[in-house]
């Protein structure tokens, strides 16, 4: 199969900041030689990163599932699925396994994981909300086994409380009658160096947005992570990277993503290009479209 000179392992052009040019935004990634995985957040961006893989063919992907802030009632932002620039109130959804499981049937070699689903502590949580973030997220480590997928994790601590500590755990429980099969990304990683040892120990690789390229808190992590377990993200339409910053994001940006992580791990552009490609093609088995 082709190979691109970059990837965008998470990305969400299937949102509705995008449907006033999703195409132009699509084509002027592939035409750069940029690939993309689309990843979906409840029900309906879910559908969509699917159709939107079907209908770009190589090159474009989608991974499917539940993020942790849609378990529970919640407003979201309207790059999202608003519309005029509203917030959404949204009521909470019930993780449904045999809704998601048809989706990626649907989509053949094209869905390449399950989430984007873990744990979100950003703003206070009942014990209540809590325990449905954690049945969700055990719902959706349950399906990627099944499916014998990898997991695209959304992590994010609040004050006082490791979400990192938390998914770790509960990643490990299942780590110990699912070995190999258990596998995954941990998106826009935001923990600390031990904690980032410990995922990639359990076998998980490490994503980073474009915010490497302007926040110095993220330097000593990208420097410590291994060459085979790093990937490069922008989670567009948030954190464009310098020198973009203050526009929407989009998958081409992931450029500068991934020349950040060649200058602060200190390897040749081309060979760490060729890595990032690598990894992804290796955890989320991009060739399975080919053969499925």
């Amino acid at each position: 199969m082709k190979r691109p000179r970059y990837i965008d392992i998470h990305a969400h052009t299937n949102f509705v900041a995008f449907d006033a040019d999703r195409d132009h935004v699509i084509r002027r990634a592939l035409d750069s030689g940029t690939w993309m995985i689309n990843v979906g957040t409840k029900a309906d961006t879910s559908r969509r990163a699917v159709e939107i893989a079907e209908k770009y063919g190589e090159g474009v992907y989608a991974i499917v599932g539940l993020h942790p802030i849609h378990v529970n009632p919640s407003h979201h932002d309207s790059d999202e699925s608003g519309a005029e620039g509203r917030v959404v109130e949204t009521t909470g959804e019930d993780f449904d396994p045999s809704f998601y499981r048809d989706l990626v049937r649907q989509g053949g070699g094209a869905v390449v994981g399950i989430g984007e689903c873990g744990l979100d502590y950003f703003r206070p949580l009942t014990t209540e909300e809590r325990d449905r973030q954690v049945s969700a997220f055990r719902a959706q480590i349950e399906l990627a086994l099944e499916l014998d997928l990898p997991l695209m994790l959304h992590i994010r601590s609040g004050e006082g409380q490791s979400a990192y500590r938390d998914a770790l755990d509960i990643l490990k429980g299942y780590k110990v009658y699912a070995r190999d099969k258990l596998r995954g990304d941990a998106h826009f990683f935001a923990g600390s160096l031990a904690e980032a040892r410990e995922f990639v120990d359990l076998g998980f690789y490490l994503s980073f947005t474009g915010v490497i390229t302007f926040a110095p808190s993220y330097r000593e992590l990208v420097r410590n992570v291994p060459h085979d377990r790093i990937m490069s993200e922008t989670d567009c339409p948030y954190v464009a990277p310098v020198p973009h910053r203050g526009k929407r994001c989009e998958p081409v940006f992931v450029q500068e993503v991934a020349h950040t992580i060649a200058a602060l791990q200190d390897v040749p552009i081309d060979r760490c290009l060729e890595s990032l490609v690598d990894n992804a093609h290796r955890l989320f088995r991009l060739d399975r479209r080919h053969i499925a």
